[in-house]
């Protein structure tokens, strides 16, 4: 019985963040299309005073319907997968990646105004990445390969010239924000203390450790 209730304490502790920024994407969503998407002129507006205000609305603002469809999947599948190392690393990773990726774009990127939680998503994916060669844990390191092979072909997203109308400087900063916050999170950890993230159960509400 005790196990039992671990065990439903980790996936609510897994699954509630996770809903809550999904959720929060789709209402924004809705509501901007209801706008006429003109939320979206709050997005990251680079090296202006206004367009700072982007920096942590951007992953919930969206330029189309299509575009928030597009984003939700790997954000359910690569949010899903930084959620199971526990609820609290979840929320600071997705803090850290939001802020500095989006304070990075703000200083680097094109006079522009840049939407859209691909930044999310690309730093979702240099976390894990960056996670399972700073652990060197089995299960991170199976996760990050299983990553690669079925979403590495978004890294080309950072190229400047691989598509017209997306926001490369974004997914660009997103990446590497998300690599240096696994970088602060996890670099401490021996890997042997890692290998057991996924198989002891936090007593508390945290998830995995």
């Amino acid at each position: 019985m005790q196990k039992a209730n671990s065990f439903k304490a980790t996936i609510v502790s897994v699954a509630v963040p996770l809903a809550v920024l999904v959720a929060l994407m789709w209402i924004v969503g809705m509501v901007n299309a209801l706008l006429d998407y003109r939320l979206s002129e709050y997005g990251v507006v680079p090296r202006t005073v206004d367009g700072l205000i982007g920096i942590p609305l951007m992953p919930f603002l969206h330029g189309s319907f299509d575009h928030l469809v597009v984003n939700t999947l790997p954000m359910v599948v690569l949010g899903g997968l930084v959620a199971i190392h526990g609820s609290r690393k979840f929320l600071t990773a997705t803090v850290f990646i939001t802020l500095v990726g989006g304070g990075a774009l703000w200083v680097v990127g094109r006079t522009a105004v840049h939407v859209g939680a691909s930044g999310l998503i690309f730093g979702f994916f240099g976390y894990l990445i960056a996670r399972a060669w700073y652990t060197r844990s089995l299960v991170a390191v199976l996760i990050a390969v299983v990553v690669a092979v079925v979403y590495g072909g978004i890294l080309l997203g950072v190229l400047p010239f691989f598509q017209e109308g997306v926001s490369w400087e974004g997914h660009l900063t997103g990446l590497i924000a998300g690599a240096l916050a696994a970088r602060l999170m996890w670099k401490e950890n021996q890997p042997e203390e890692a290998e057991q993230g996924m198989s002891e159960q936090a007593s508390g509400p945290d998830g995995f450790r």
